[in-house]
């Protein structure tokens, strides 16, 4: 029996984070703001993605297959992984090469597309969302809530409802945009496991370098 429970608490974890590839209700997509992440971590990992000029915004972190309580991840897929051209390719909307990758390792096989269709499908995804362009006239960093993060989004994309849509912080800074899309990438109610917003009145904001 104690052999039994060891296995069952070992595989639960792995087992948890399975799911059959292109079984799922919705999408996220996930833009994070660069200039946050590369304070945070990038600067300290020599992130290409934080190197002097790039000037990156809001990034695409990735496009995330959803259930309506939780998510698949790490799927088997028959699907072949992408080639390093197709990374490389992606990182002018990603930052680096190797987010690509590893958004593909989690996230894109359990879609039940192919690594260059779901490429195209989160660079569509991520196009068609505006991003309110004042964030990018910030010249230092500032405090501000994320519900005005939010209030941004909403003005820029009238056609969305609060409900579509998550801000989220992380070590007091505004970290993500959260956007809900059906599989055809129509802005979509999120979960309620999703759509919880950071509450902070005084999230660090870091401008655009």
């Amino acid at each position: 029996m104690r052999w039994f429970l060891i296995w069952v608490l070992t595989a639960l974890p792995a087992l948890a984070e399975r799911g059959k590839a292109g079984e799922f209700d919705y999408y996220v997509l996930s833009l994070s703001w660069s200039p946050n992440w590369c304070a945070l971590h990038g600067y300290a990992r020599n992130s290409e993605q934080c190197a002097e000029g790039r000037a990156f915004g809001w990034v695409l972190h990735g496009l995330w297959p959803q259930y309506h309580r939780g998510y698949p991840s790490f799927c088997r897929s028959a699907e072949a992984p992408p080639t390093r051209g197709m990374t490389a390719a992606m990182a002018d909307v990603m930052g680096t090469a190797g987010l690509a990758w590893h958004q593909w390792r989690k996230h894109g096989v359990c879609t039940g597309l192919s690594a260059a269709d779901y490429y195209a499908l989160s660079r569509q995804a991520f196009e068609q969302v505006k991003r309110p362009q004042i964030f990018r006239q910030i010249d230092r960093r500032m405090q501000l809530p994320a519900a005005v993060v939010e209030a941004a989004f909403l003005e820029a994309n009238p056609d969305w409802t609060p409900d579509m849509l998550t801000i989220t912080c992380t070590e007091g800074h505004i970290q993500e945009a959260r956007l809900c899309l059906s599989r055809g990438l129509t802005p979509v109610p999120c979960g309620q496991d999703v759509v919880r917003d950071c509450r902070m009145r005084d999230a660090v904001f870091e401008p655009v370098k």
